[in-house]
């Protein structure tokens, strides 16, 4: 029998964590957990997430109607419930705004792949939505091309929603999510990001699924991508504005492995590597001279 009171105090403990974390200022962000068919857990609209106590959590319906509580259910509650109809497994939806990862949905940047073994494990590449007014259907259509292949989804300009099998567990995506943010800016600021050889990220995808965790890089569609490069979500970057502007993608030595089918990472940099550069470098040096050949 589910402990609907029990619950309730889970999710008052991840609205602490989220407010002393710094995730949700003010109001910010909202909470919600399924407990049967047709009911939700729902954190009030309008109330500070850092001190919330049980009996301030509502029940709402699948369709978003409340149907218990004595304070409003949260305006954004659409999301949530959107997020549940399309993943039975999911028990838990966490939205906030940490202030790194946010960051990345203000500047519609992409985040880079292929940098953090903890990273490549629980999170894999996470998409970010085109912009859409928070608390509407709009909003919770924004994720539609992504809620299957990702736990955590950053929201253009607004924050990011997670979601797993717990309240805890859906709200550990977002803080992953937000402490890599946060690296990454600290390692652009020393003024470079290492990435992982294609060799080296497919090891961590196998350790991936030997854990238990599922990557739709580990599938026939991506098997021969370029893994460390954003191409699963690539196609959705035009419509939402994404653009690399302040990480680039990983350099084209390391990239080159998954195109010739080598997967020795310590021959990324090999001779037909260095070959195929030297005769790009030749050719575009060729064409230079010949365009100030015709001009004298």
């Amino acid at each position: 029998m589910t402990n609907v009171h029990k619950l309730k105090q889970e999710i008052c403990e991840i609205g602490r964590r989220i407010y002393d974390k710094g995730f949700a200022a003010a109001n910010d962000g909202n909470i919600t957990v399924r407990v049967s068919e047709n009911e939700v857990l729902c954190t009030p609209t309008m109330h500070s997430k850092g001190f919330l106590k049980p009996d301030d959590i509502s029940m709402i319906d699948m369709q978003g109607t409340q149907i218990a509580g004595r304070k409003k259910r949260s305006s954004e509650a659409l999301l949530h419930l959107e997020i549940y109809r399309q993943r039975d497994d999911i028990k838990s939806v966490v939205h906030c705004h940490p202030p790194h990862a946010t960051a990345f949905a203000v500047a519609r940047e992409p985040i880079p792949q292929c940098v953090l073994p903890e990273v490549e494990i629980f999170l894999g590449d996470v998409p970010i939505t085109r912009y859409e007014t928070p608390g509407n259907q709009g909003l919770a259509d924004s994720i539609l091309p992504f809620v299957h292949k990702s736990n955590v989804v950053i929201l253009a300009n607004h924050g990011t929603v997670s979601y797993g099998d717990s309240v805890e567990r859906a709200y550990w995506w977002t803080e992953i999510l937000d402490a890599y943010c946060r690296i990454l800016m600290l390692a652009k600021s020393l003024g470079n990001v290492n990435h992982f050889t294609e060799n080296e990220e497919r090891e961590l995808l196998h350790l991936k699924t030997k854990w238990g965790f599922s990557d739709p890089r580990n599938t026939e569609e991506y098997e021969n991508c370029d893994i460390c490069a954003n191409d699963i979500f690539r196609e959705s970057w035009s419509e939402a504005g994404i653009q690399r502007r302040a990480f680039d993608a990983p350099p084209p030595m390391t990239r080159l492995a998954a195109a010739t089918g080598n997967n020795d990472s310590s021959r990324s940099t090999s001779s037909p590597n260095r070959e195929a550069l030297i005769q790009t470098i030749t050719d575009r040096v060729v064409q230079e001279i010949s365009q100030l050949n015709g001009k004298s």
